[in-house]
């Protein structure tokens, strides 16, 4: 799957930001990471768990079935930015949120951040 069909999937399983996407020019698989990204991260700060738990969903199914470039831009921008966008979130909130990523994205997760301890 490339961003153009991301983009398409998302209109469809998340109908919640279907307008602010609308009002977006996707150019690009990071773009469409991005935009998906900064929307959950909104969603954390609203306590928003219906709409995030969603978002999670979708871009778990966007890592699995998303091209080479998808993945990448899943890997460098929500994966990167999970531990700021969570920082403030109590644990228990913290851990809700880590547990609705599935394992494959969790890996990469791990991965990325035991790379930069190092």
């Amino acid at each position: 799957m490339n961003y153009l069909q991301a983009t398409q999937e998302i209109t469809v399983a998340i109908p919640e930001i279907c307008n602010d996407l609308k009002k977006t020019n996707v150019k690009n698989s990071y773009h469409i990471i991005e935009f998906l990204t900064d929307k959950m991260k909104t969603m954390i700060r609203e306590n928003n768990t219906e709409c995030l738990f969603k978002c999670l969903h979708k871009m778990d199914e966007l890592y699995r079935d998303g091209d080479k470039t998808v993945k990448n831009a899943i890997e460098n921008s929500f994966i990167y930015s999970l531990d700021n966008y969570t920082a403030s979130c109590h644990k228990e909130y913290r851990d809700m949120i880590f547990s609705r990523i599935s394992p494959e994205l969790q890996k990469v997760y791990a991965r990325q951040i035991y790379s930069h301890s190092i």
